[in-house]
């Protein structure tokens, strides 16, 4: 098992790989460096972290379950946003060259009893990374989503070209003047976006850095963020569900029927020979 102190985390490698995963952070994707550059944003918005028991903005802080309504903490103008868990200490279950386990108990403000895991996989080869949540119930059944939001580094170096985002949705979520979908559906729109898109093949996503790095994307689920509205990062966010989704498409974990969600990072670099 490779863990280093609270200041650097845990350290998984492979090849010429390596990724540094926070605990004490949300158990927040800190830094991956891949031939010694770093792809994610650093400072005080950064890395790539966990979101759980929901994704993006939560209505004006209330969702219900069942006739039961719940008031959430209005960290986002009038909304909730982006869970409870990315800010809160995370245990390390287990660890070794390539591939981390962390969990979290659910806690206020969240109402409902239950437990957020992360598996973390490197490619022995150092060409891609596996990432996977699960959300379950240790009480009564509640709706929940789960995600990712990564801060990929707009340029990987001072100089360097820009990433360019490439996807193929089938539509995107009208976003209303509230910054939450209005429930309709529109032709997907030039960016600049901070916006969810639906694809219904799987999500499928390419941050290039030409001449430098290729970065694919990719899950199982239907529903992505795009977010590219800040100079220094770009966000590519995989997760189960669309914004204010536990009020418009609710998913509810039940003790026998988990939520979980995977997504794939992959990179090529060009052949330089």
């Amino acid at each position: 098992m490779t863990i280093h102190d609270t200041d650097r985390g845990v350290l998984l490698r492979a090849a010429d790989v390596e990724l540094t995963v926070r605990p004490d952070q949300g158990a927040r994707l800190a830094s991956l460096r891949i031939g010694g550059t770093e792809l994610l944003r650093q400072g005080e918005r950064f890395g790539s972290f966990v979101m759980a028991p929901w994704c993006g903005r939560t209505g004006y802080g209330r969702f219900r379950n069942g006739v039961r309504e719940h008031r959430l903490p209005q960290d986002a103008g009038d909304h909730a946003i982006h869970g409870t868990v990315r800010r809160r200490e995370w245990r390390t279950a287990r660890a070794d060259a390539t591939s981390a386990v962390f969990t979290c108990d659910l806690a206020d403000p969240w109402p409902y009893e239950g437990r957020v895991t992360q598996l973390v996989e490197l490619a022995e080869d150092g060409s891609g990374l596996d990432l996977t949540l699960g959300v379950e119930t240790t009480g009564d059944s509640f709706p929940a989503q789960a995600g990712w939001h990564p801060w990929f580094l707009r340029t990987l170096r001072p100089g360097g070209p820009e990433a360019v985002i490439g996807f193929s949705a089938a539509w995107q979520a009208e976003r209303g003047p509230d910054k939450l979908p209005t429930g309709r559906r529109v032709e997907p729109r030039p960016g600049p976006w901070d916006d969810c898109f639906h694809m219904p093949e799987g999500v499928s996503a390419t941050l290039t850095w030409p001449g430098e790095l290729e970065l694919t994307v990719s899950s199982r689920s239907e529903w992505v963020v795009i977010y590219d509205e800040q100079p220094e990062a770009v966000c590519v966010e995989p997760q189960s569900g669309p914004p204010n989704g536990l009020n418009t498409h609710p998913r509810l974990v039940t003790p026998i029927d988990p939520l979980e969600i995977s997504s794939r990072w992959t990179w090529r670099r060009p052949d330089v020979s």
